[in-house]
């Protein structure tokens, strides 16, 4: 076994030396196009295609196309994030009866897909603006076209065992779980089709099985008569009855509209919406609104749509050099950069964030797990559940991509859920604060199968029973420090953010405060500090007292809060912080062979999970890095601390690719974001995983991103380094953001740069160029 390990490591190291040292022209956009010259067997083998808050699987399989479609937020009554159905063309004469000349390729620029084959041609495009899909057919030659909405919830299905895993319920449902079938009907010569959750939910359930039913009526609830659908007409088509079938193990119903007439055009939309009344004919009554309105926008959509990929594109990417090879590994992470930033674009402005476990873009959950024969609705870790170590990695790289629109999406998110998180903390311990856990409900309470149903009888009712995310209440301030970048990077106005960091913070306080009045007299320790105990370094060091996590996240978000938004906190508001940042304790280290590391916490108990938490002061929290003090510890803990070593990898949510970067660590960066931006397994290239999670894995994608992203550019207060960890071999263009509204755009070609461009001009006195640089010389930066 160990003469495999180092077989494999002498090859790596090989083709990671041939790569270093061949010398490429650098990419363009239009490079990463995807262009596929055969048809798919399945739907894992679809293409991707979005925008606004919309997601499409787009495929053609023995002569017709494909594409599921999803939407942000359409959560069911179990919360069950639910694709909207499945759309089936087919035209006759067939064009795409075989693979002679065929042609699927995802426009990046426009943001489009197109088919074509035998002077035929399809295109497929989403509405930025409105939630509508388009699909356009031209033909030389007069052709029928038939359009078939299918859905597997034209009828109740029963969710059992590991199917629920896909909702809130997970291993422990409560009674009988059913997937309530949708109305589809025929309009005239239309399909509509909508669903409408029940008034009571899993909302409820969880209200009552974790005793906040006192606050009940004072509590956002999201998925009450929530309803959502759409409908599909075409100028050219008619309603031509209904039809069964089967598709990967599921039962379906379709329902098909066919062409009045041969033509050589042919178009088709699908109009989506979305609302929550009592009032279960508004929705009827709004769509209609809604097809009006679109009728006075519709011949300026396309070009509003394009203009605005056209934009998203010039205001950030990362270009490296043309592929030599089919496995130019260098090519393929800027490809899957490019790839991974266009698929989180396609739900830049949904009213719910891109979730981690697949985001608007699941299938068969057989192509995944073979032993998960379930409907396409199906994912792991469930549709309305947030996991914020997971959450983060998604939209942390928008800051540097310049992206903050998107953002929005994330944040006003936790900031929906603020009153139900203060609602915790005053019902279960009568004090204030913004109680949020790391598995967390739309509607701002713990998962309930994590909480547990099967607790102690006086076990804390605001705790959950659960090994892995017991104390593990730090991680909102990752997206505390998301709000305060909207300000640092871009000087928007975040005045609607500062109450709620300010209750994060005096959560922490106050409950840490009240857990010590508990255990004893004094309520702090004998140096004036909370003692953050018991608390959590991730889901991995459990038990802990005063977690280096938790510590360096209250040090820097009360630090950037302070120094950003002083000027619109109240007097009494400041004084607070001011005091509680003396009751910060400081950060814990320890030894390894005589080298000084960072601790993961001052003490812990058990290591359930393998999170490396020791080194969250260097990533998110920047405390150590380039440029910073004791840089050398940081890199001692990467070297040698025995679980860094153990855990270190390159899928899923793993930052090491990260965390290299961040240290200057050139080669390692290369390594493990090689690995981790490497193509996947499936015929589209950013659909990675599962990982620990799902596919596509978009947290496996997002630290990606980033840590491609700290390869190229870093900053240690106004100073700005490029190339802090980017190979002087690997040819790259690059436009990435800065803080104080700062582009940064460099050519980098044969180990010298060719071109810079910084905006504002002023800020280009703070670039420092490290290509190149020994770490004894980055280390020796101050």
């Amino acid at each position: 076994m160990n003469k495999i390990i180092i077989l494999k490591n002498k090859i790596f190291l090989f083709l990671l030396l041939v790569t270093l040292c061949t010398k490429a022209q650098i990419s363009t956009l239009d490079n990463y196009n995807q262009v596929w010259k055969t048809q798919s067997n399945n739907s894992s083998e679809s293409m991707s295609l979005g925008g606004g808050d919309i997601g499409a699987n787009v495929w053609v399989e023995k002569g017709d196309l494909y594409f599921y479609f999803s939407r942000s937020g359409t959560f069911d009554e179990h919360n069950t994030l639910l694709k909207l159905g499945r759309v089936k063309v087919s035209l006759s004469p067939n064009p795409f009866k075989d693979n002679e000349g065929f042609k699927q390729e995802l426009q990046l620029k426009g943001g489009y897909i197109t088919v074509s084959q035998n002077g035929t041609s399809v295109k497929l495009w989403v509405d930025v603006f409105n939630p509508v899909i388009h699909v356009d057919v031209n033909s030389k030659v007069p052709t029928e076209m038939k359009v078939a909405y299918e859905s597997w919830r034209y009828k109740n299905r029963d969710s059992k065992g590991k199917a629920n895993n896909a909702n809130s319920y997970k291993w422990a449902p409560q009674g009988d779980i059913v997937t309530y079938k949708d109305s589809i009907s025929f309009e005239g010569n239309s399909v509509q089709f909508y669903h409408r959750n029940r008034a009571n939910t899993v909302f409820d359930v969880t209200v009552k099985q974790q005793k906040m039913e006192s606050v009940k009526d004072q509590m956002l609830n999201p998925i009450a008569n929530l309803t959502f659908g759409g409908q599909l007409f075409g100028s050219n088509l008619k309603a031509n009855g209904t039809y069964n079938g089967i598709y990967q193990d599921t039962d379906f119903r379709g329902f098909q509209l066919s062409s009045v007439k041969l033509a050589k055009k042919h178009e088709f939309q699908i109009q989506l919406h979305t609302n929550q009344s009592t009032d279960a004919t508004l929705w009827k009554k709004e769509l209609q609104k809604q097809f009006l309105a679109y009728k006075k926008v519709a011949n300026k959509a396309e070009k509003n749509t394009i203009a605005w990929w056209n934009k998203f594109w010039n205001r950030s990417f990362i270009y490296t050099q043309k592929a030599k090879s089919d496995k130019d590994s260098v090519y393929q992470i800027g490809q899957n950069y490019q790839l991974f930033r266009y698929m989180l674009g396609c739900n830049a402005y949904g009213k719910y964030p891109t979730k981690f476990n697949g985001g608007l873009f699941t299938v068969d959950p057989v192509h995944t797990n073979k032993e998960l024969n379930f409907t396409p609705d199906f994912r792991n870790w469930g549709g309305g559940t947030m996991t914020a170590q997971n959450q983060r990695l998604v939209y942390f790289p928008m800051a540097k991509s310049g992206d903050f629109d998107m953002m929005k999406s994330q944040l006003d998110y936790y900031l929906s859920l603020q009153k139900n998180a203060e609602l915790r903390s005053e019902v279960y311990w009568k004090h204030g604060g913004a109680s949020f856990t790391e598995q967390l409900e739309n509607f701002g309470l713990p998962n309930p199968a994590e909480y547990d149903w099967k607790r102690p009888a006086d076990y804390d009712p605001g705790m959950e029973y659960n090994a892995w995310l017991e104390y593990e209440w730090d991680t909102v301030f990752e997206f505390c420090q998301m709000m305060l970048q909207q300000k640092q990077y871009a000087n928007e106005d975040i005045r609607k953010y500062n109450p709620f960091i300010m209750s994060c913070i005096r959560f922490f306080d106050e409950h840490y405060l009240y857990l010590a009045k508990n255990r004893g007299r004094k309520t702090l320790d004998g140096n004036g500090h909370l003692v953050l105990f018991p608390g959590s370094a991730a889901e991995t060091y459990k038990m802990t007292n005063n977690a280096n996590s938790t510590i360096s996240a209250l040090r820097t978000i009360t630090e950037q809060f302070l120094l950003l938004s002083q000027n619109e906190l109240s007097k009494e508001d400041l004084a607070y912080l001011q005091g509680f940042q003396t009751r910060i304790p400081p950060l814990n280290f320890r030894e390894f062979d005589g080298h000084k590391t960072l601790a993961p916490a001052k003490t812990w108990e058990r290591i359930n999970n393998s999170e490396v938490p020791q080194l969250y002061p260097v990533y998110p929290w920047g405390i150590y890095g380039i440029g910073k003090s004791d840089l050398q510890t940081a890199l001692n803990t990467w070297k040698y601390d025995t679980d860094a070593l153990k855990f270190r990898s390159h899928v899923g949510w793993k930052q090491d690719n990260i965390f290299a970067a961040r240290l200057g660590l050139t080669e390692e960066a290369a390594k493990y974001n090689l690995l981790k931006m490497a193509n996947s397994e499936r015929r589209f290239p950013a659909f990675w995983g599962p990982g620990f999670d799902w596919v596509p894995d978009h947290n496996w994608g997002g630290a990606g991103m980033i840590g491609m992203q700290e390869m190229l550019l870093q900053t240690n207060g106004d100073v700005i380094y490029i190339f802090p960890a980017w190979p002087a071999a690997w040819d790259v263009h690059f436009k990435l953001h800065a803080p104080k509204n700062t582009t940064v755009e460099v050519k980098m070609e044969k180990g010298k740069v060719t071109f810079l461009n910084v905006f504002p001009k002023e800020r280009e006195k703070d670039i420092i160029n490290l290509l190149g640089k020994s770490l004894t010389e980055k280390s020796n930066l101050k």
